[in-house]
């Protein structure tokens, strides 16, 4: 019965807030079909009071729904747990929309109508991903960039000011994530495309979009130190540069 999965012995919970009750059911079915057990709301405020007496995996939200609509829930739950998975449902095509929601932490997008089989593969690499540990693999667990002191593993960044005060932000797993891709690759380029396959699982529009919030992040955590910057680098990637440390490294 293992098939290959002995690290899950229990099946993991979805909560799916969808207003249209007949395609709530179908999907509801057909994800406890693959395994999953999947607890059903119609309206963003029931959503959020299961999720508050509940202990879930993954969200899946629709966009538009009657008292209160996906977005807003998920800005409720993200301030209650900034790691749990979100998927957006919408019959909406706008880049805006889509935006809106990475901006709010989505995992990912999916419009209406769509392949059941697709959102199941989505689902899948989401909630690998978000299972994922520190790779044991890895030397380099704390890093020094600037001012600042990184420790990943605790995902906390640390900068210390000239007398002696410090400030400590505890990052998402994703921001934790990309910010170690950009200190091991410290005053050198990181390749979009790398950055995408090994945190979001691929590179494509959305997951680019997704991205580029995260970097907005990192620059606001860093601009304490004026040292330290997030370049473009024009249809490759990102830099991270400490000014004062440049060049450092071939000494």
């Amino acid at each position: 019965m293992h098939n290959g999965q002995t690290m899950i012995e229990q099946k993991q919970k979805i909560l799916l807030v969808e207003d249209d009750q007949n395609f709530g059911d179908v999907l509801r079915s057909y994800l406890e079909m693959h395994d999953y057990d999947v607890s059903l709301e119609s309206d963003g405020d029931a959503g959020l009071l299961t999720y508050k007496k509940g202990s879930f995996d993954l969200c899946i939200f629709d966009v538009m729904m009657p008292k209160k609509d996906g977005f807003t829930l998920a800005k409720e739950i993200r301030e209650r747990d900034n790691d749990m998975p979100i998927i957006f449902l919408t019959a909406k095509t706008l880049k805006e929309d889509v935006l809106e929601g990475f901006k709010i932490g989505a995992d990912d997008y999916i419009t209406k109508p769509f392949n059941s089989e697709e959102l199941l593969l989505r689902i899948q690499a989401i909630l690998k991903r978000s299972q994922q540990k520190p790779d044991p693999s890895d030397e380099i667990k704390e890093f020094e960039i600037g001012k600042f002191h990184f420790n990943y593993p605790l995902r906390i960044l640390t900068f210390t000011g000239d007398d002696g005060s410090e400030v400590k932000e505890k990052l998402s797993p994703k921001e934790a994530h990309l910010l170690r891709l950009f200190c091991i690759r410290k005053n050198d380029v990181l390749p979009r495309s790398e950055a995408l396959t090994k945190i979001w699982g691929e590179d494509n529009y959305f997951t680019a979009r997704s991205m580029d919030v995260f970097v907005t992040k990192l620059r606001k955590y860093l601009k304490l130190d004026p040292n330290i910057e997030i370049v473009n680098i024009h249809g490759n990637g990102f830099q991270l540069l400490v000014s004062n440390e440049v060049g450092e490294e071939s000494k």
